[in-house]
């Protein structure tokens, strides 16, 4: 496969990110605000985060493809090993925002969110989306070698597991409305969220001391 081949492959992988990422950020949004599911309105916030990021790969992958010249004389190739560190920044900062809703709903507020056919359906197409997505990039960032590439595959991925805590989430509220003496699994949501979270910090500082030291 020639270089410029190669380059291609990337950077439609980097853009079908992108697209991805506006419509599920788009589609939680609208459901979220209909249905008045503060979890499914957090996600929509972090899909914006993962739009961003997706933005920033796409370009950090086009700007890794140019030449070395007078300013880089090696090249343009740490561009993603930054982008992939500043994903990795954004997914630990995501992560202690989930860690603190988590607390506050545990110990201080009671939050009520309204689970709806439609909020099932919107966090179901969610995963598919996001699962398709990552393995998509996974196989891009492994066959070139690309940790920006991996970043977004990672972001992606992650999503699969914070849309299935919503999704536990919303079946603990189901629950807990209609069968007597399950009240308590109204709290099932942010237990799970803050154990997703936590994995997530662990993933996300592997691959942010891989990426540096890529830059070392």
């Amino acid at each position: 496969m020639s270089h410029d081949q190669a380059q291609r492959e990337k950077r439609a992988a980097a853009l079908s990110s992108v697209i991805a990422a506006v419509g599920l950020t788009s589609f939680k949004t609208i459901v979220g605000v209909l249905t008045n599911s503060l979890g499914i309105l957090a996600e929509a916030a972090h899909s914006g985060l993962d739009l961003v990021a997706a933005i920033m790969t796409y370009f950090a992958v086009r700007m890794s493809d140019k030449p070395a010249d007078r300013e880089h004389q090696f090249g343009h190739g740490k561009v993603e090993n930054l982008s992939a560190l500043f994903e990795a920044v954004l997914l630990l900062l995501t992560s202690a925002w989930i860690i603190y809703e988590a607390v506050q709903r545990l110990f201080f507020k009671s939050v009520h969110v309204e689970a709806s056919v439609w909020s099932f359906v919107v966090m179901g197409t969610s995963i598919i989306i996001d699962y398709s997505r990552s393995r998509i990039l996974y196989r891009a960032a492994r066959k070139y070698n690309s940790q920006a590439l991996e970043a977004d595959a990672l972001h992606f991925s992650t999503d699969i597991w914070s849309s299935s805590v919503v999704i536990l989430g919303l079946i603990g509220v189901t629950l807990a409305k209609n069968i007597p003496g399950l009240g308590w699994m109204n709290k099932a949501d942010a237990i799970a969220a803050s154990i997703v979270a936590l994995i997530v910090v662990y993933v996300s500082a592997e691959l942010g001391w891989r990426t540096i030291q890529a830059l070392l």
